[in-house]
């Protein structure tokens, strides 16, 4: 019998050409080689040159391919003919489009900018869209932070100069233990997938804090499968053993840190709890050697943990002091914690023990000779070989500022920042809130807004408040409300205005945010809000414009759509003045550009609004001739500048030789292009550590153009701006708070970390409301995009609510049944499945997956509308009434993050549906639906 062995061409034509530039499946910004066949994409893999990811792509950068192929993709700008909601749409022309806004836009920029609210969603380009808000005037700017991550981001800001993911990174190289909190696997998830192999192939210890162990968390040498909300507590329980047994970093605290800092010690001083500051205003200690009072950054000083210091009567006392007075306490005991945060007394002091005996007992040094910024030179580093990671898990809870606060301050006490074997950051941080803006608001008619929407507060009169002291803001970012909301309230957008509270817009304009389904609270509440009329008849929201890329939820719900690109038809800026793809010993930023022409009539994002600005002729944009700056963002790119030789690109700038500052250069993206879409200046050797107080770091981050001069500082253990809130709230200074927040603020707002428990606790019945409910991004997914991406659905079409042992025996499931969940918000019917490696009383599902019949170009039996859900139909952006006579929100009251993790829930049994509950009624898609079968062969 003759057997024939198949023909298989072991060499094919694999690409005509390659073209390298940067993914967008999600905020990694991995380099991808995009191969191309008769000029259409072929497939794609990673750039093994690009400091990012070295070459490695996850399933989702390799699926991009199916993105810029989705049937889904919006084709033509629309106008919306029938009724919000309907779907129903007409296809214009870009002029007809961009006059409609035009129309719509020039005559509230001339009488009153604040009627329009611009808020954007993950567009990586926020400098840019900043500044185009900054430049109409209004005031009502921001982007998806406020609901994802601020808490993480402003609580590094305050304490240290910056925070994890973007901002830094554990040191690979040399950390034994790496310690993960409430990290989803969507989150950075090439590097960390990188350096997790790293370290583990050398033996290091991988300890996982979150309920759910997936993704990093399963591949942990520990997990603690902690009760949701509670990492603060746990983390100030490890900081109490830490400090009991004498295991921290007494010379890096009094060297690098506010621990030595002096503070007003008496309760009846107008000035309690502010540092003792001399007459330069800065804040003073007592030198170890002297015994005198100086300037923390004194040349020569020995700061002394431990002294005292006495004036006009009024005794000051060292941070120091009070952190062990604080954390000391028998209220932070492993014994007093444990049963709230799901683990026992031992564990906790267990791992407390290896954080010690890591950190101190495995110390090393590096021959590597520096000088801080008080002229002392060192030959040598310490390197504390402990790193710590967190994201979205510990930051979206109501007591997610001060949780991530209290992680920076375990680290701190340690001395494991910015030392060999820590956290460090990555350019263009570290910076000080000194270095940052602060929040500005005033509005004028026909004029820009007075600075930067976004910032810092320092003290109570930076605050977003108008001069009856209403917020400035739709949002309500910058009040007494919610004071260091440092990335605004997009949650609260439709809502607020909605309700008229603060005041009414005329124009909602949104990117790629989609508020009508998975990115808000309060799902149906919010399309009802969209769709709400006044008793004339008309739209309580007059006017909604709205882009993306492809027919989402929220295009039923706009009366103008502007369609944008994918990411490979397009120009995008991943900058320095913004959120670069900076490396811990590097300074980098990276490009997009159209690898691909668009076989639509549709125009990036950037684009459009360079153009609407100048139709509008606004500052900015336009010369002093009234002429265009900019034809499109292309142009923008390579022109623009926030200050002389500062542009949004640091690579090849003037001859194409300068790095960081230098005149525009008309070659650049050229240049950008040639070396592969990014571009990278490595930290000079000796540099790379220590950078807040390393001067050759300094001087080389104004050479790069982050500084313009060097501005090293020390580490706020003890924030002094959350003090001058509370002197606030007790009476102390002209801008008062009303008085029904007095005591939140004086509660809540303690300059060193505290845990409180979540809102949520305290708002509902906890006896009928047992059980925390929890969603997390997938590996395989980022955005909402993925489940309507035909290779991507293949790994996630449907979501489970995932559910532990205890409940699942105590309720009786098995396989295929579905499960009745309730909040004190609303209900859900939902298939369940079964998940031992999870927090007893948690219950969690993949964030996303759920899509309305009709979106995305989906059929309208599609598992992902027929199984898919989403536990946003369970969440309010407002809290339970109390009695009170007040509605609270549901959110950080320090921030104003969205307390998407605060959920608690009830589980019950349920006769299985016909499809997932709640079903709304199928949306008509302006591009209708997809082909049944999807397939392409490209090129020969």
């Amino acid at each position: 019998m003759t057997h024939h062995q198949p023909r298989i061409d072991t060499s094919p034509h694999v690409s005509d050409e390659v073209r390298k530039t940067t993914c967008y499946m999600c905020a990694c910004r991995c380099g991808i080689n995009v191969h191309m066949k008769g000029g259409k994409v072929a497939y794609i893999e990673g750039n093994r040159d690009h400091p990012v990811n070295k070459g490695v792509l996850c399933a989702k950068g390799s699926a991009g391919i199916m993105q810029v192929n989705a049937p889904s993709r919006l084709r033509a700008p629309l106008k919306r003919v029938g009724p919000r909601g309907s779907g129903e749409f007409e296809e214009i022309s870009w002029d007809e489009a961009l006059q409609i806004a035009c129309d719509w836009l020039e005559p509230i920029r001339k009488t009153d900018p604040s009627k329009l609210a611009f808020f954007t969603g993950r567009d990586q380009s926020q400098s840019f869209t900043g500044y185009w808000a900054q430049n109409f005037g209004t005031p009502n700017f921001a982007a998806h932070g406020g609901f994802c991550s601020v808490n993480m981001a402003a609580g590094g800001i305050y304490t240290m100069g910056g925070a994890f993911w973007e901002f830094g990174q554990p040191d690979w190289d040399h950390t034994k233990l790496f310690m993960l909190f409430g990290v989803a696997e969507d989150h950075d998830s090439n590097p960390i997938k990188m350096g997790i192999g790293k370290i583990k192939a050398r033996g290091a210890r991988v300890i996982g804090v979150n309920p759910i162990r997936s993704g990093y968390n399963a591949v942990a040498d520990d997990w603690v499968g902690i009760t949701p909300g509670t990492d603060g507590l746990f983390i100030l329980s490890l900081i109490h053993e830490l400090m009991r047994a004498g295991k921290i970093d007494l010379d890096y605290l009094a060297r690098y840190t506010n621990a030595p800092v002096l503070v007003n010690a008496d309760p009846n001083s107008p000035e309690h709890g502010l540092f003792l500051r001399d007459t330069d205003g800065k804040p003073t200690v007592i030198d170890r050697k002297t015994g005198k009072l100086m300037a923390f950054d004194t040349p020569g000083v020995r700061p002394d943990l431990s002294a005292t210091h006495e004036v006009d009567g009024i005794t000051h006392r060292p941070v120091m002091h009070l952190m062990a007075e604080r954390y000391l306490d028998p209220q932070y005991a492993p014994e007093a914690v444990a049963e709230r945060c799901g683990i026992t007394p031992d564990k906790i002091r267990r791992i407390a023990a290896e954080i010690a005996r890591v950190t101190f007992d495995e110390a090393f040094t590096l021959d590597h000779e520096w000088t801080d910024f008080r002229g002392e030179t060192h030959k040598t580093m310490t390197g504390r070989p402990v790193s710590f990671h967190a994201m979205r898990g510990i930051s979206a809870h109501s007591n997610g500022f001060q949780t991530a606060r209290a992680l920076h301050v375990l680290q701190i006490l340690l001395g494991t920042v910015e030392v060999p074997g820590g956290f460090r950051f990555k350019p263009p941080y570290p910076k000080p809130v000194s270095a940052h803006p602060t929040p500005h608001c005033k509005s004028a008619p026909g004029q820009p807004l007075d600075g930067p929407h976004l910032g810092f507060v320092r003290g109570p009169e930076d605050l977003a408040l108008k001069e009856d002291g209403s917020p400035a803001r739709i949002d309500k970012a910058f009040t007494w409300e919610n004071p260091m909301s440092a990335h605004g309230l997009m949650h609260m957008v439709i809502s607020n205005a909605h309700a008229g509270d603060p005041y009414k817009i005329d124009t909602l304009f949104m990117y790629m945010a989609n508020m009508s389904w998975n990115s808000s609270m309060n799902t149906r509440g919010v399309m009802e809000m969209l769709t709400d009329t006044d008793e004339n008849g008309d739209y309580v929201i007059p006017r909604i414009i709205y882009s993306d890329a492809y027919s989402s939820e929220m295009v039923a719900y706009a009366d103008l759509i502007l369609p944008d690109t994918t990411y490979l038809e397009r120009h995008d800026c991943i900058s320095l003045l913004d959120r670069p793809i900076c490396e811990a010993d590097a300074a980098a930023d990276a490009i997009r550009w159209p690898v691909i022409e668009p076989d639509r009539d549709v125009r990036g994002f950037q684009t459009v609004l360079v153009q609407q600005a100048n139709k509008l002729k606004l500052p900015g944009f336009t010369a002093e001739d009234g002429t265009p700056r900019y034809t499109d963002y292309a142009d923008y790119m390579v022109n623009h500048e926030r200050k002389p030789g500062i542009g949004p690109l640091a690579g090849f700038r003037g001859n194409g030789e300068d790095v960081g500052r230098g005149a525009p250069n008309p070659a650049q993206i050229d240049r950008y292009i040639e070396n592969g879409g990014f571009f990278v200046s490595h930290i000079p050797e000796g540099a790379n550590y220590y950078k807040p107080w390393n001067m050759a770091y300094q001087d080389w981050a104004v050479g790069m153009g982050i500084f313009d001069k060097p501005q090293p500082y020390i580490f706020d253990l003890y924030a002094e701006p959350m003090r001058k809130f509370q002197l606030a709230a007790e009476g102390h200074g002209e801008r008062q708070p009303p008085d029904h927040l007095r005591e939140r603020i004086k509660s809540m707002m303690d300059p060193l970390p505290i845990w409180y428990p979540p809102f949520e606790d305290d708002s509902v019945d906890t006896e009928e409301f047992p059980v925390h409910a929890l969603t997390q991004r997938p590996m395989a997914m980022y955005h909402s995009w993925g489940t309507q991406n035909a290779w991507l659905r293949q790994i996630h079409g449907q979501n489970p609510l995932y559910l532990p042992t205890k409940l699942w025996e105590k309720h009786g499931f098995s396989d295929g049944d579905w499960a009745r969940v309730t909040s004190a918000h609303g209900e859900i019917t939902v298939p369940v499945a079964h998940m031992a490696a999870l927090n007893e009383n948690t219950v969690w599902t993949w964030n996303a997956i759920g899509k309305r019949k009709g979106a995305w170009a989906l059929s309208e039996d599609a598992p992902e509308a027929t199984r898919g859900f989403l536990l946003n139909h369970l969440i309010h952006e407002l809290l339970p009434p109390k009695g009170d006579g007040l509605r609270w929100s549901n959110s950080d009251p320090i921030t104003g993050q969205a307390a998407w993790f605060d959920l608690r829930v009830k589980i019950e049994k349920s006769t299985a549906p016909a499809e997932a509950q709640p079903a709304f009624a199928p949306i008509k898609s302006p591009v209708g639906k997809g082909p049944d079968h999807l397939e392409w062969k490209v090129g020969k």
